[in-house]
């Protein structure tokens, strides 16, 4: 249980957002393909050159802040990129590994060293500002930069974004909620940048997949901004017609509150489907609020999940980060062109069939953006239950 919940009314103070964002953001947890199987191409578009001999990888992690959650994050992104590195079939990768800090200006300076020095892909960073500032710094270079970042404003020009986007995941959600006759949504988001991307992403993927919205809320990112909501929008929802309230919020901020404190406010989850813009597994003691029982998220295939995890644990002795599959997905990308003989340029990686990767069929779209296979899974009784498995394929063209 949270600790911040029982001690509300007590004090109100800001909600605590992890500095990692990319965290508490919808990202997916990692997979690993079946054993002797390389992650490659499940179809592709022909480029005139591939790279000759020895493909250049720059990596660049956001170790050397001292902060020592970036280390970690950098160190698992550094292993996953290695396990991936040794699953290829003849391709021989050179990984260099650049340390950024964390921060937007070191990423820059050495996305710019990494080009000078001859990379032929750049492999993160992980933050969104750091990603834009890498496309400012290596745009005109040709480098195709694959960065970790979720963010879909990081992404254009020669930058793809790997991390699961709002918009795939309200996609998923959209369409399953309306062929379960739950379509009629109603929108509650923090009123900050995370929960105005997540609010656009929802009604955008409500036009696309026969939903509606029938009403939308919002609130402060303040216990305080919660609190003084609260009677608005649980009369909204109340009055508003719709069958289910989708929370932009994630575990990090929002979402323990108003998953606990609705309900005292006659928004149950009897009443309404609640769903998730975000993982609410991750952190696994989120599973134990009442107010999530019987809500819905989006996450990538827990099986391929489990097995990644595994074979990182049998390898380095410890679980990886939760975003450390975008760095082995990254290399599987990369790998699967040169087997094929293509060139590495980002035209060449917006294949419309997309690739297989540590937790499933995974494409880089033409606008920067991603497209991952998600399932749908129902919290009951404190567990992660699957309710619509994640497609092994893509069957539309992409854009």
């Amino acid at each position: 249980m949270f600790a911040v919940l029982p001690t509300l009314r007590k004090m109100i103070a800001p909600l605590a957002r992890p500095r990692h964002a990319a965290a508490a953001l919808p990202f997916f947890a990692l997979a690993a393909c079946d054993p002797g199987t390389m992650p490659g191409p499940i179809g592709g578009t022909s480029a005139p050159s591939a790279p000759d001999g020895e493909v250049q990888v720059a990596l660049l992690v956001p170790d050397g802040s001292g902060d020592q959650s970036d280390s970690v994050l950098a160190s698992s992104l550094e292993n996953a990129a290695r396990l991936a590195i040794a699953d290829l079939s003849g391709v021989e990768v050179d990984l260099r590994v650049y340390e950024t800090a964390g921060q937007s200006s070191r990423a820059a300076d050495a996305a710019r060293r990494a080009v000078d020095e001859g990379a032929d892909v750049i492999l993160g960073p992980t933050f969104s500002s750091s990603a834009r500032a890498v496309r400012s710094a290596v745009g005109d270079s040709g480098v195709t930069v694959l960065s970790f970042s979720n963010n879909a404003e990081a992404a254009g020009g020669n930058v793809f974004v790997l991390g699961p986007t709002f918009t795939n995941t309200a996609d998923r959600l959209a369409d399953y909620a309306a062929s379960e006759g739950k379509g009629r949504l109603m929108i509650v988001h923090e009123r900050n940048d995370s929960g105005e991307q997540g609010r656009r992403a929802i009604e955008r993927a409500a036009s696309r997949s026969g939903a509606s919205i029938a009403a939308v809320e919002s609130f402060s990112f303040s216990q305080e901004g919660v609190v003084d909501a609260l009677p608005r929008i649980s009369s909204a929802a109340r009055d508003g017609g719709g069958d289910s309230i989708f929370f932009t919020a994630d575990t990090a901020g929002a979402l323990p509150l108003l998953a606990e404190l609705l309900p005292e406010n006659r928004v149950t989850s009897d009443d309404f489907q609640f769903i998730g813009l975000t993982r609410w597994d991750i952190p696994s003691s989120t599973l134990e609020l009442s107010g999530v029982q019987g809500g819905w998220f989006a996450l990538p295939d827990p099986g391929m999940t489990q097995r990644f995890e595994a074979r990182y644990r049998d390898r380095h002795g410890e679980d990886p980060h939760n975003i450390a599959g975008l760095a082995y997905d990254g290399i599987a990308a990369i790998g699967a062109l040169v087997e094929r003989g293509e060139s590495l340029s980002p035209d060449a990686f917006s294949v419309s069939s997309g690739f297989s990767g540590v937790t499933g069929p995974f494409r880089l779209l033409r606008d920067g953006t991603n497209q991952r296979a998600l399932a749908i899974a129902e919290i009951r009784d404190q567990e992660v239950n699957v309710i619509d498995s994640a497609p092994r394929r893509f069957t539309d063209p992409g854009l």
